[in-house]
């Protein structure tokens, strides 16, 4: 059985934030960001272990695939995909485990 994609608020607003933040410099370069979190997160229901397990938290049901400088950090459930949070890689990661554990 196929799990169905969901976001969580907190998800939803951090790609508005990063858009809101790249629109700044360029309107197309903050669409296109978005637009390609949105599709990779899009396609992570087609194999969902292919995503690395979240290294931060080791635990299998957490895990993340990578776009432009963004972690996609989504959570494995039994009945859907949780898409947790939307991180830039340069950003200290720790401080967003209870944020993204508090999403499911």
């Amino acid at each position: 059985m196929a799990r169905f994609l969901a976001w969580s608020p907190e998800a939803a607003e951090d790609v508005e934030r990063i858009a809101l933040y790249i629109e700044q410099d360029s309107f197309h370069y903050a669409r296109a960001v978005a637009s390609r979190i949105v599709a990779t997160a899009e396609s992570i229901p087609e194999n969902p272990e292919l995503g690395r397990m979240v290294p931060e938290i080791n635990d299998p049901e957490y895990r993340e695939r990578f776009t432009h400088k963004y972690r996609v950090i989504y959570h494995l459930e039994a009945e859907r995909i949780l898409i947790a949070a939307v991180i830039h890689g340069s950003q200290e990661f720790e401080p967003q485990i209870p944020r993204i554990k508090s999403a499911s």
